[in-house]
């Protein structure tokens, strides 16, 4: 009688358990919940058959995707797990990244961020390039606002076709008043004949430089649905949203952004487009290019590549028609 009744409560506590997990699963779990798995074996990427879509700023031809540097260099926007940052310095050895830019050269992605001060990555890119490596690389560049020109001279030696302002100094130099030195470090990055640009995670930045007159060859902005989870589940992630709605993760500010931008007739590198991992490829890499980003830079591992090239092919061909034309 007892091991009947020892049964029955095992039975109700577990069916219990059931009920409530959908309260707290994670984000993660909300995604991978969300795709449907595939019955069959998962084949080997392949090269693109077709060619990538690729834009032009400047006299530089860029890959409508671009590859983000910080997973290759060790950041992750990895929330609250302390363990992310450096199981990416254990998984991206030194192969692995070389491995991990030829795979997006095969796929036609031709452009990357690096971050020229990372001096392994840097000399890792020598190395590919002397291979006979073709990738090229956007510097993500973070001087001192008393020494604007040493990092831009350290971008070109270090083979960059253009260079960046790190979007969180971007936004800081603009809350401090110092948008002069945003203009100054622009023409430094110009008179090296890099192509320019300034990145932010606030739409201010972006408003502050248009207003200052400084005309960036191009903006890097944020852009994604932060209220995707939320709109999915409306009554459990709305709290979840909130606590996380901020610009490291979430663009804090897209309707606002997708209305600007479609103004300003200048070209436009969206990031953070899947929301440091939170929100599917096919929903972010959709959102930024049908409210108008004329690229996507997202961080891949080498086992996404082909399918973000992919499913950037289909995005790009479905949205030829948008409202905000192509500047780039």
């Amino acid at each position: 009688m007892k091991a009947k009744s020892s049964r029955r409560l095992f039975l109700k506590k577990s069916a219990a358990i059931t009920l409530s997990a959908p309260l707290v699963m994670s984000l993660e779990e909300y995604a991978l919940a969300e795709q449907t798995p595939s019955p069959a074996p998962a084949k080997a990427a392949v090269p693109s058959v077709s060619p990538m879509p690729n834009g032009t700023i400047g006299k530089i031809k860029i890959s409508r995707l671009i590859c983000g540097g910080n997973l290759i260099s060790g950041y992750a926007h990895s929330r609250d797990l302390i363990y992310v940052s450096p199981l990416l310095t254990h998984y991206f050895t030194d192969d692995k990244i070389l491995e991990t830019w030829s795979l997006c050269e095969q796929h036609g992605v031709n452009t990357m961020i690096l971050f020229p001060a990372d001096k392994r990555a840097a000399g890792l890119y020598e190395k590919y390039r002397t291979a006979g490596g073709r990738i090229q690389y956007l510097a993500q560049i973070s001087p001192g606002k008393d020494d604007l020109r040493s990092p831009v001279k350290q971008a070109k030696d270090a083979g960059a076709v253009g260079a960046f302002l790190l979007g969180n100094l971007s936004d800081a130099w603009t809350r401090d008043g110092d948008v002069n030195l945003i203009g100054e470090l622009l023409s430094n990055i110009k008179d090296q004949g890099l192509i320019s640009g300034v990145a932010g995670h606030e739409l201010r930045t972006v408003m502050a430089v248009e207003k200052a007159g400084f005309a960036p060859d191009f903006y890097m902005k944020t852009l994604h649905e932060n209220n995707y989870w939320s709109k999915r589940r409306p009554d459990q992630m709305k709290e979840v949203i909130d606590n996380y709605a901020i610009d490291n993760y979430w663009c804090a500010d897209p309707i606002e952004t997708i209305a600007y931008m479609s103004e300003l007739k200048r070209p436009w590198i969206a990031y953070k487009v899947l929301a440091a991992g939170a929100i599917p490829p096919r929903a972010g890499l959709g959102h930024a290019f049908q409210n108008g980003a004329d690229f996507a830079a997202v961080g891949m591992f080498d086992f996404q590549i082909a399918e973000n090239v992919a499913l950037t092919h289909e995005v790009v061909r479905a949205t030829q028609n948008r409202e905000r034309e192509w500047y780039a």
